[in-house]
């Protein structure tokens, strides 16, 4: 498969990044791909990982991985468009509803429009929770806006040639 997985090295420094805060946390994996990013918050403690995946092969390989490791609870596997997905999630939430707390996006490189496509759409999101930290990786080359809609950019950290750009609500 056409698959770019995170790097272990980026994956551990995203959670050594995020921290304990993870613990308890609502999650989204947005191009989960893998399943990895999400994997690895539900084995830090995370009580829920929402996988939005559209391409098949992948799909499939998220849902052995998850089998694999024996993750029964916590995790949805949303086999559709990324903005199909968060549409259908927002439908869901109700105002006394927890919100998500992180959200992570990782398009194909290839596809960078859908960073701007996704970082806008939750940017007016009623679901996430108040501390949301929303975390798009990128490639090093790529300049991403510091705002959309509520969410401001606070930290870039480059990593080879990957870079994770950090945003919080306004």
């Amino acid at each position: 498969m056409a698959l770019r997985p995170t790097s272990d090295y980026m994956r551990e420094t995203l959670f050594n990044v995020l921290g304990p805060a993870v613990e308890g946390a609502r999650f989204i994996d947005i191009f989960a791909g893998t399943g990895a990013i999400g994997i690895e918050a539900l084995s830090r403690g995370a009580a829920e990982a929402v996988f939005i995946e559209n391409h098949g092969p992948a799909v499939t390989l998220i849902r052995k991985n998850l089998e694999s490791l024996g993750i029964h609870r916590g995790a949805t596997v949303l086999s559709i468009d990324a903005t199909k997905a968060l549409d259908e999630l927002q439908a869901r939430h109700r105002p006394q509803d927890a919100g998500f707390d992180f959200v992570y996006v990782d398009p194909p490189y290839a596809q960078a429009k859908q960073y701007e496509r996704v970082l806008h759409w939750l940017g007016a999101v009623a679901f996430l929770s108040p501390n949301a930290k929303v975390i798009a990786e990128h490639r090093r080359t790529i300049t991403l806006a510091e705002q959309f809609g509520a969410l401001r950019q606070y930290r870039v950290l480059r990593q080879g040639d990957a870079a994770l750009a950090f945003y919080a609500a306004t």
